[in-house]
């Protein structure tokens, strides 16, 4: 058996071995942010078979529940996009907000922040996103990403500081 295809079996494996400690995760996940039942079961399918389609790939990520609840991320906001577009009717352009500029700045901070998000190592990232995006308590980041809280508190306060230190100077709020 060549290297590739040992790394991709090896990828399948690491998702059956997982897959069940991971179940209730990704479907907490989106049950708490549905509220529909039916639709968190069909959000928890689409990310285990996304999950599946990357453990076939020649060089496949490293298959975890921090990794999967990206994945589950990416699911939801597919799914709440697509909501959109169902619902979307031509109607006249809204009037502006009262203060446009106020909307902007908040904008543009978000944008930011993603963007310093994304240059963060994965364990920062993971903890921050779960902390502070997917609101969970300290206890629960610490269940997910297989760390006990002590550890998961000094992780969110190194990632914080290397937040800090990647995002500009004098940002807009």
């Amino acid at each position: 058996m060549s290297a590739e295809a040992e790394h991709q079996s090896d990828a399948r494996r690491a998702l059956l071995a997982l897959y069940d400690e991971a179940l209730p995760v990704v479907y907490g996940y989106f049950v708490r942010r549905c509220g529909d039942r039916a639709t968190a079961e069909d959000l928890t399918s689409e990310t285990f078979l996304a999950a599946m389609d990357a453990a076939r790939r020649v060089d496949p990520p490293p298959i975890t529940i921090p990794w999967l609840l990206g994945v589950a991320r990416h699911k939801l906001a597919d799914h709440y996009r697509r909501g959109q577009q169902r619902l979307a009717v031509p109607v006249a352009d809204p009037p502006e907000p009262a203060d446009a500029a106020d909307d902007w700045d908040t904008e543009l901070d978000r944008m930011v922040a993603e963007a310093v998000l994304a240059r963060l190592a994965e364990p920062h990232r993971t903890v921050l996103v779960l902390r502070y995006m997917d609101d969970c308590s300290v206890g629960e980041c610490a269940e997910l990403i297989g760390r006990t809280v002590h550890a998961t508190e000094a992780l969110l306060v190194r990632a914080r500081r290397a937040f800090r230190q990647e995002y500009p100077e004098g940002g807009t709020s």
